[in-house]
């Protein structure tokens, strides 16, 4: 074959790859006007280190013009959140749930092994509900990881919209932070923009 030739099979092959790849991403449907979404999770969640008014919840509800319910409590460690999951989802019904757990078992050192269990269980509480979850991974305890490999192997075992990078961008930045963890104002703005971003590329806006 000509060197031109083998050029040209090279080409389609990359374009074949990248057209397979989007055809694979995990998409929603779209939430209907009026829909709720179910913010599920820890201190990340709950907006330790401003106030409720700008935790990502409440900025995503702005953005989305949808109902966001905050279920964050501060502390959480995926195994407690596990327990509160079901009644949670009975009493809001989502139409979405995104959830954001295992951090602090991260800073405890805890099994991952573990904690993947425990987030394995909540998903598949939703998913026999048929309630979607955009899973949103946590980084390692050090400053140049994204999310913990278990939250990848979550989103593609299930087929999860899924954001490992967000946390971790956000907690390399002191400007966003209001302690070593924790975002400030800004910071959950951020964060909230990236998730609406998310569900609009993913379909769900």
């Amino acid at each position: 074959m000509c060197r031109s030739g083998r050029y040209l099979c090279f080409i389609i092959l990359v374009f074949s790859s990248i057209v397979l790849s989007s055809c694979s991403s995990p998409k929603l449907e779209p939430i209907h006007e009026g829909g709720t979404i179910l913010a599920f999770g820890d201190s990340l969640t709950s907006g330790v280190g401003t106030s409720k008014i700008n935790s990502y919840p409440s900025v995503l509800e702005e953005l989305t013009d949808l109902k966001v319910v905050n279920s964050g409590i501060s502390g959480e460690t995926s195994d407690v959140g596990l327990k509160r999951f079901e009644t949670e989802i009975e009493r809001v019904v989502p139409d979405l749930i995104i959830l954001i757990e295992g951090g602090n078992d991260i800073l405890q050192n805890r099994s991952h092994e573990q904690i993947k269990q425990n987030i394995e269980s909540m998903i598949q509480i939703a998913l026999e509900r048929e309630i979607p979850v955009v899973l949103i991974g946590i980084p390692e305890k050090n400053l140049f990881s994204s999310s913990a490999s278990f939250y990848q192997e979550l989103a593609d075992e299930h087929q999860l919209v899924f954001d490992g990078e967000v946390i971790g961008d956000l907690q390399r930045s002191l400007t966003l932070k209001s302690d070593h963890v924790h975002f400030n104002k800004k910071g959950y703005r951020k964060m909230a923009e990236s998730i609406y971003e998310l569900l609009r590329e993913s379909g769900a806006l």
